[in-house]
């Protein structure tokens, strides 16, 4: 611990004897300044620690029922073919706000009216009409104020490998920054990566006057870019600091990386985005795996700082501490969602922590200072890869905290019909099967919870009055088969098509028992489930009689002290309010497409709204949406 850390402790410990736990700050309010409590919703997260916590209260459980649709927008840019989605949570400052579309405009509208303000197209302004990445992923933009002339407001978001800062009030390009207005991300990685994929998912993160970025590259096995992480000026786009994830040369972790497996590695990347805590002034990122996601025979080793919880400093880049969450990933288990800054009460005292929720359906809560885990993890022994030139790791770390089903056995294959159930165990006993970490193979292997989770990047919503995370997560079954890559591919192994495969029955459903959607409440005061509901529904299945399934579910929840968890994300295209003590549906809402995004709520003029992106397509594979859904009271 630093000396800071160790002053800061005593303090918290006085204060705490006279005061009262009580008295001290919540969860995220500390160390996220004073905008966790404010009326507007900053950051992609709700406030700075990304809590996705609410203080409003207007919306409660005795009146949400009443929730009526109050505005929606229409972007105008859904595409069928390819099919577009709409990730984004919008930011609100200032009754204004912000969002990116399906096809990444970036747009301004009224909070209150949805009356456009601005639209900027970065593909008409700065790449003379092309239309770029097909898939057009976008999860938000980036809001900075400037401390000193409060009138200097700006939105900073991404298209391609382009980081564009605009006006915020006229949806200009800042001349100033960078090259007109825009920094290209591939230069300054101290790698050509020329043809190689290289984006941003995830909105960046602010601390003072620097934008701190994350990346999404490619995940092999043909060559992928490193996912360094770089902080950049704001005021001129000029790249500040560089955290290479890929340790080099006499840096920290570079002796994890056996022989020169860190010149051409790539990966290692936080595509799903990163926290700040204000006080501290640290940044805190997730990192996903090295590629090639399911072969690691050319990168052996522990590679740090792969799949890992890092807190850097957020002025400098520099490490201060790291925790690592699957030594040697075979399975591409990338940290998905943004690590959760939490307040918890453990053995009577309160902790700063940081809750990080994981695609195989566990979180790892760890001391903010120290990176120490609160609850046990458990180094659990793991079969040995049997893949020519690999070496899985021994063992891989288990959290006590698990929240969705661990292990795929014949008594978990569906029940929802007699035809099912045999046509799915005919399918599984194909491959192999095991514990959580049972490795790849030429025959192929069950993996279970399936790539997307588990948790995705939806997260987790954080009561800092309870203690509590609420975490939606699905119960899918996936395999994968590696298979010989053809000569002169430059690498031993391919993933066999269909990638990422699902495991489905002759219908389409997937291949466990229900429940296939789930919303959980977990103490993380105690470790312990509180409640558990079923998320979703397919009503050609209830009106066959078979009881709610629940869906696959992509996005995430916002929790208010009005006492409710908000959350769409499900494949049935509805947007539904849980109360938050016991984890009953309290409202639903149809939507126009699928909300596969984490809602936001805010207030202006006295009264609050809730927001949902719409955007359908996406993994659900259902029609694409272009609307920004916005509801509040009579």
């Amino acid at each position: 611990m630093s000396r800071l850390g160790d002053r800061r402790s005593f303090i918290r410990q006085i204060a705490t004897s006279l005061l009262g736990a009580s008295m001290w700050p919540t969860a995220g309010v500390l160390g996220s300044s004073t905008e966790a409590v404010d009326k507007e919703w900053r950051h992609y997260g709700g406030d700075a620690g990304g809590m996705r916590y609410s203080p409003l209260d207007h919306i409660n459980r005795s009146n949400v029922h009443d929730l009526n649709l109050a505005w929606t927008y229409h972007t105008g840019d859904a595409r069928r073919r390819p099919a577009t989605t709409m990730e984004c949570t919008p930011v609100v400052v200032d009754g204004v706000m912000y969002f990116t579309s399906p096809q990444l405009k970036i747009c301004a509208v009224n909070a209150a009216s949805g009356n456009q303000l601005w639209k900027f197209d970065p593909f008409e302004t700065l790449f003379g009409g092309q239309r770029g990445h097909p898939r057009g992923v976008n999860r938000g933009v980036t809001f900075w104020q400037d401390d000193q002339n409060r009138e200097d407001k700006r939105i900073l978001s991404t298209a391609l490998s382009s980081l564009i800062c605009l006006n915020a009030k006229t949806g200009k390009l800042v001349p100033s920054f960078g090259d007109g207005g825009s920094v290209d991300l591939t230069k300054g990685l101290g790698r050509d990566i020329t043809g190689l994929e290289y984006d941003v998912t995830s909105p960046g993160v602010v601390y003072k006057d620097l934008i701190i970025m994350g990346s999404e590259v490619g995940e092999g096995p043909d060559p992928a870019a490193p996912g360094h992480v770089r902080a950049f000026d704001i005021r001129t786009g000029k790249q500040t600091w560089i955290f290479h994830t890929i340790p080099q040369p006499g840096e920290l972790g570079h002796d994890t990386w056996e022989g020169d497996a860190w010149k051409t590695a790539g990966g290692v990347n936080d595509w799903g985005g990163m926290t700040v805590d204000v006080e501290r002034g640290w940044v805190f990122l997730a990192t996903g795996s090295a590629s090639f996601d399911f072969y690691g025979g050319q990168r052996l080793g522990q590679t740090l700082f792969a799949n890992c919880v890092i807190a850097l400093d957020a002025s400098t880049g520099k490490r201060i501490w790291h925790y690592q969450v699957v030594h040697h990933d075979l399975w591409d288990r990338d940290l998905p969602a943004p690590p959760s800054l939490v307040r918890v009460k453990r053995n009577g005292r309160m902790v700063d922590a940081v809750a990080q929720t994981t695609k195989f359906g566990q979180i790892f809560l760890l001391d903010r200072e120290t990176g120490a885990p609160l609850f046990p993890v458990e180094e659990r022994p793991i079969p040995a890869s049997d893949m020519p030139g690999e070496k899985s790791w021994p063992t891989e770390p288990t959290s006590s905290l698990a929240y969705t089903r661990q292990v795929f056995t014949d008594d978990e294959v569906t029940n929802i019909s007699p035809e099912a159930h045999d046509y799915v165990l005919n399918i599984v006993k194909q491959y192999r099967r095991g514990n959580l970490w049972q490795p790849p193979s030429l025959q192929g292997t069950i993996e279970f919870p399936a790539t997307n989770g588990g948790t995705d990047w939806g997260g987790g919503s954080f009561d800092p009055s309870t203690g509590w995370i609420y975490v939606n997560s699905q119960n899918e079954v996936g395999v994968f088969k590696l298979t010989p890559a053809p000569p002169g591919s430059g690498h031993p192994y391919n993933l066999a098509p269909p990638t990422y495969e699902r495991i489905v029955d002759q219908e389409g459903y997937p291949a466990i028992k229900p429940p296939w959607g789930e919303l959980a409440a977990i103490d993380l005061n105690e470790g312990k489930i509180v409640w558990r509901v079923i998320l979703g529904e397919f009503k050609e299945l209830t009106a066959r009689g078979i009881p709610q399934t629940g869906t696959v579910n992509m996005g995430g929840s916002v929790v208010t002290r009005g006492g409710l968890v908000f959350v769409a994300a499900t494949k049935d295209e509805k947007f539904r309010a849980f109360d938050k003590e016991t984890g009953k549906v309290l409202w639903e809402a149809d939507l126009p497409a699928g909300g596969y995004a984490s809602p936001c709520t805010y207030e202006v003029n006295g009264k609050q709204y809730v927001a949902i992106a719409a955007g359908g397509g996406g993994k659900q594979r259902t029609p694409s949406g272009d609307a920004i859904v916005v509801f509040a009271l009579p």
